[in-house]
């Protein structure tokens, strides 16, 4: 029993899975909009199965490609995939039943989300080539996650609405902001590796105000977001909620990078659920 459970804690670190909470509130906000309140128990149980499958998926397939890289960076040198404690096959046999199960699953929500999961499965899978040979990696990983957005109002209503791409772009740009952010931390690394991140690339500088003007994009495109959808009060409360925690993401960074694990984890974790709050209180009071 106990090298069960060590193997859950193993594979848990592995993936991270308290990380899921980045874009699982988006999933569930394009969800309450697209049904204009609650959207039923069996959405709800097939939303968390698809959004964790996806993202067990993309950490596995990150983690088996870049055990190689991993491995030079002392920062990331104890992960289980590259220690030992998770060997390749189970890895490569985790990535497979992640994929399998994010394909039924879309199966069983509808036909457009079956057609579409082969694609999504693709971009989830393509991030970590490119940052081996191109600097816009952050965008693919924000992509990736803001591909979740369509995926909430695909389950509910069976198509794309132009509402949940700008809710989408808006998550692409906050992912890659943050990811420009955290990247940091591996500036010297990246460099030595000849990896193509936008720090080792063109300084902190740089990466500190390509990170601000792609936050600045995220705001404007979830403020489209509210008045494409139509949505009251609450909604842009959120956004001018989720501006303010921005501001202060990088008012920590710029003070002391050492700090950054702290904007990465607490801002951003804090800033999707405190956006799905309000859109739940916009969606239940309805106040325009």
């Amino acid at each position: 029993m106990r090298r069960v459970l060590a193997k859950i804690r193993d594979f848990n670190e592995l993936v991270m899975f308290k990380h899921t909470v980045f874009s699982l509130p988006f999933i569930f906000i394009a969800m309450i909009v697209a049904a204009d309140g609650w959207f039923g128990w069996r959405l709800l149980v097939l939303g968390l199965l698809a959004a964790v499958s996806a993202r067990n998926f993309a950490m596995g397939v990150n983690r088996y490609l870049d055990r190689d890289i991993d491995a030079l960076n002392p920062r990331t040198a104890n992960r289980p995939s590259v220690d030992g404690r998770i060997p390749h096959k189970w890895l490569l046999a985790f990535i497979l039943v992640n994929a399998l199960a994010f394909v039924i699953v879309a199966y069983l929500i509808n036909e457009l989300a079956f057609w579409l999961s082969f694609p999504i499965l693709a971009i989830l899978a393509g991030y970590s080539y490119f940052k081996r040979f191109s600097e816009y990696a952050h965008l693919v990983l924000g992509l990736s996650l803001g591909l979740a957005p369509i995926a909430g109002v695909v389950a509910v209503e069976a198509k794309i609405t132009l509402w949940s791409i700008f809710l989408s772009i808006g998550v692409m740009f906050w992912v890659a902001g943050f990811d420009l952010l955290y990247s940091l931390q591996d500036m010297e690394v990246d460099k030595e590796l000849g990896l193509f991140s936008i720090p080792s690339i063109y300084g902190a500088k740089c990466t500190l105000f390509l990170s601000k003007i792609f936050h600045a994009l995220a705001v404007l495109f979830w403020l489209f977001f509210v008045i494409e959808a139509r949505l009251g009060l609450f909604a842009y409360m959120a956004v001018v909620v989720a501006t303010v925690m921005l501001w202060y993401e990088h008012r920590i960074v710029a003070k002391d990078f050492t700090k950054i694990d702290r904007a990465f984890f607490t801002v951003n974790g804090y800033l999707g659920i405190i956006f799905l709050l309000f859109i739940v209180l916009d969606r239940a009071l309805k106040i325009g």
